[in-house]
């Protein structure tokens, strides 16, 4: 009977023991495939010191040249520790999914009770049943939210790596802005140098000295928060890529880079998220655990604890012969009280919130490539206008104004009064949506901005007029 009752549970204890083990990635394979999918780059999960050794040399290339958008991903994919602690729970994910795909150990237990120079031996061995039994399901759920780790650890790499993009750009715009307004801060300090001049000699009233003044005032203003500006989005771009001490000097591009000749179209851009998404596949994978969930927690309402031991009891009495028994003993729960109605309703509904997020997540996602792609239009739209039409028209005028400054049909104030309009098309060419009139030197910027540099400052005329204010004064 004992043979009977426990050499089953440990065979299949030991059968079963044998089916889980851990990956040999500990999972990264899907998030490298999906992140080389999606942006073409490589990912590194960081645990030993070697593998470490390797992801800096490779950060140190990579912060020796100018960094570019796509460098920067590069080495945030490498260096950002809360990435590298995003990977960490997908290890803590795998070792959940090898913890519930082993069967239970079994129990062994021995107990020895002496007296009036008699002694009783007994020992078990307890088994359950019921966690055997159930073993294939739960660890068939166990995978799918390994599956769902691998995900989330995908998605964790692709968010980081949009993050930094954008980040990227507003850091290179940031300092364009900074170009710019030091352009136009020196053009209004010869102004207003002029205008004091002039003052001094009775040539101009107060009220357009004032406005000189102001001009020059205002620009000194903005040019201090637009370099302030430049330093957070180069901390924040810094932060990002996991930068510290040493590192903090990397380089970044001047400008922007060239606009794209043409837009791209997306005609299926609903089909395309949705097939694409992967926060919304994480979501498709939760229901599917789910139902398994439910399904074995309907199987197993009634029953939830069924344990087997296996017994062997001996008694050795020296004024009587040895006494041996054994036997099995099996344990159940009557469900009297509970019928498992409350767990099978906490799965249910569990089932149906799932259910109704994952449809408001896919309404969402089909509402926000909408959005995006009409926000990358737009965006689109609009640095090509002012790439093709007001800023040629502001140079067209700018040479204009200079040919009349110079036959003497305008004066130097004329010039410098478009050239501050111009100053604003520049600024909104820098970052759409900005005005002349803003006292901000930049705006804040969507994710389509990555895709729109504005201008080149290196094909458009200087904002400072041609000639120095001292030599105006000499010439006239």
């Amino acid at each position: 009977m004992r043979h009977l009752a426990i050499a089953p549970i440990l065979l299949l204890t030991s059968a079963l023991a044998g089916c889980a083990s851990f990956s040999p990635d500990t999972g990264m394979g899907v998030v490298s495939e999906v992140t080389e999918k999606a942006i073409g780059k490589d990912v590194a999960f960081v645990r030993s010191a070697d593998e470490a050794a390797i992801a800096d040399a490779a950060v140190k290339r990579l912060l020796a040249r100018n960094l570019t958008a796509d460098a920067a991903v590069q080495v945030a994919l490498l260096n950002n520790k809360g990435l590298q602690a995003a990977y960490n729970e997908l290890a803590l994910a795998e070792t959940d999914r090898v913890a519930d795909s082993l069967p239970p150990n079994p129990t062994f237990s021995i107990s020895r009770i002496t007296g009036n120079g008699a002694s009783e031996v007994e020992r078990q061995v307890v088994g359950d049943i019921l966690a055997l039994a159930t073993l294939p399901a739960r660890s068939e759920i166990a995978s799918e939210r390994f599956r769902q780790a691998q995900l989330k650890a995908a998605l964790a790499t692709l968010r980081l790596a949009a993050e930094v993009r954008r980040s990227h750009v507003a850091a290179v715009a940031a300092n364009e802005t900074v170009a710019l307004l030091s352009d136009a801060k020196a053009t209004a300090e010869s102004t207003a140098q002029l205008a004091e001049k002039l003052g001094e000699t009775g040539g101009m009233n107060k009220l357009d000295q004032a406005r000189q003044q102001v001009f020059y005032a205002e620009i000194s203003a903005d040019l201090a928060s637009a370099r302030q500006n430049a330093a957070s989005s180069r901390e924040r771009l810094a932060r990002l890529l996991g930068l510290w001490d040493g590192d903090l000097g990397f380089r970044i591009p001047g400008k922007l880079p060239s606009l794209p000749k043409r837009p791209v179209e997306q005609p299926s851009i609903e089909v395309a998220a949705v097939g694409h998404r992967v926060d919304l596949q994480i979501a498709r994978m939760e229901i599917v655990a789910l139902a398994k969930a439910l399904d074995l927690t309907e199987a197993t309402r009634f029953v939830t604890l069924l344990d087997v031991a296996g017994i062997d009891k001996r008694t050795h009495d020296p004024e009587a012969p040895p006494f041996k028994e054994r036997g099995f003993d099996v344990q159940f729960q009557i469900p009297i009280f509970d019928g498992g109605e409350v767990r099978v309703r906490q799965a249910a509904e569990t089932y149906r919130q799932a259910m109704n997020r994952l449809t408001e997540k896919a309404i969402n996602v089909r509402s926000e490539a909408r959005d995006a792609y009409r926000v990358y239009r737009s965006a689109w739209d609009i640095a090509s206008h002012y790439q093709r039409e007001v800023l040629p028209l502001r140079q067209i005028i700018t040479e204009e104004m200079q040919l009349r400054f110079s036959s003497m049909q305008v004066d130097v104030f004329a010039l410098l009064t478009e050239a501050r309009q111009r100053l604003g098309s520049l600024r909104a060419a820098i970052a759409p949506g900005a005005t002349s009139g803003s006292r901000s030197p930049t705006c804040k910027r969507r994710s389509t901005v990555a895709v729109l540099p504005a201008h080149r400052r290196h094909h458009l005329p200087s904002l400072r007029p041609h000639r120095r204010p001292a030599a105006i004064i000499r010439g006239r």
